[in-house]
């Protein structure tokens, strides 16, 4: 049974293949952080190595998808990358290990996850593995966007884009499957931005929400500072390069919410439990600086998924902040 939460097309393709027998050598899966991708793979070497005579798989009560869930059967393996970098190394005993036979199942699985963390080598040497698979392998690699990958990469897989989940959805399976109370899950499914994995996180992790309380007090601390603030925070950022996505993520919803405040509507707003202060903000700003910095945000992101300077990425996006102005006098009586 697959156990992933929306992305029922991508689901029905993977199934109509199996059905077929003509699973692809290659995959390309993409979309946001924590949308799920990895659970999608997964599932997709549980439903390769079923050893259930059932039409339907993966069964996940069988000892090869047990196995798979565990992380612990010998033909399924998931590659990720070295502080943050997938090496050249990596790919060369994946290439000499996807020539051996399977051990116990009938295929071969390599998931890579965050493809576009590969050096060049690395990438390139994925690529002959590619150009010729062996017959038992399949190889399914994840990333934020196929832009970000090498085209001759990209040309040999199958790519499915996942899209993020409806706030309905993510907000029902809290409740059903994980159990959260329907306030906190509406508020956690509104700020995943529709990835389920994030939220299903922060449900079982107050520091993650705590990190996300502290990270929007510092952001609205900076509008009231000047530059040299502003480039210190830029340089504290980026000596942790791998938290700055999701920050950025945290930031972009932020603005979205002032742009819908600043234009009266409350429909769709995402920091629910913040609203009195977003009310606040849109008053100290216009529309176009709003509007400004929402596409700073978004060129920030972009350029960071084509392995920008992080350092020079941030400072540039800093000094773009707005500045915040006084807050509106009282009416008189």
């Amino acid at each position: 049974m697959w156990q992933v939460v929306g992305h029922k097309w991508a689901v029905d393709l993977l199934k109509r293949a199996l059905a077929r027998e003509r699973a692809a050598h290659a995959y390309l899966l993409t979309g946001p952080p924590q949308i799920g991708k990895r659970s999608l793979a997964l599932n997709f070497a549980q439903a390769l190595n079923c050893l259930s005579d059932n039409e339907e798989k993966p069964c996940g009560q069988c000892l090869a998808c047990r196995k798979i869930a565990h992380g612990s059967h010998p033909d399924v393996q998931i590659i990720e990358g070295e502080n943050g970098t997938l090496k050249i190394d990596q790919m060369r005993i994946l290439r000499h290990e996807a020539t051996l036979s399977p051990l116990e199942g009938q295929w071969k699985v390599y998931i890579i996850r965050q493809m576009e963390q590969a050096t060049a080598e690395a990438a390139n040497c994925l690529l002959k593995t590619l150009e010729e698979p062996p017959p038992h392998v399949i190889l399914v690699l994840t990333a934020s966007q196929a832009e970000a990958l090498l085209p001759t990469i990209v040309s040999r897989c199958q790519a499915l884009n996942l899209r993020p989940l409806a706030t309905e959805t993510v907000q029902a399976s809290l409740q059903e499957r994980w159990g959260v109370d329907a306030e906190r899950a509406e508020l956690l499914a509104r700020l995943s931005g529709g990835r389920l994995g994030w939220a299903v996180a922060a449900s079982q992790n107050d520091a993650i929400l705590t990190r996300r309380e502290k990270r929007l007090d510092e952001m609205i601390a900076l509008m009231a500072q000047g530059r040299v603030e502003r480039l210190e925070y830029a340089q504290q950022l980026s000596r942790n390069p791998e938290a700055v996505p999701e920050l950025l993520h945290l930031w972009l919803g932020w603005w979205r919410d002032l742009l819908l405040a600043a234009s009266g509507s409350s429909v769709g707003i995402i920091n629910i439990d913040r609203e009195d202060t977003l009310r606040d903000q849109a008053q100290r700003y216009n529309l176009g600086q709003v509007r400004d910095f929402v596409e700073a945000l978004r060129a920030a992101v972009w350029r960071l998924e084509r392995n920008a300077n992080t350092r020079l990425t941030l400072e540039v996006l800093m000094l773009s902040l707005p500045t915040r102005r006084p807050s509106p006098a009282p009416a008189g009586p």
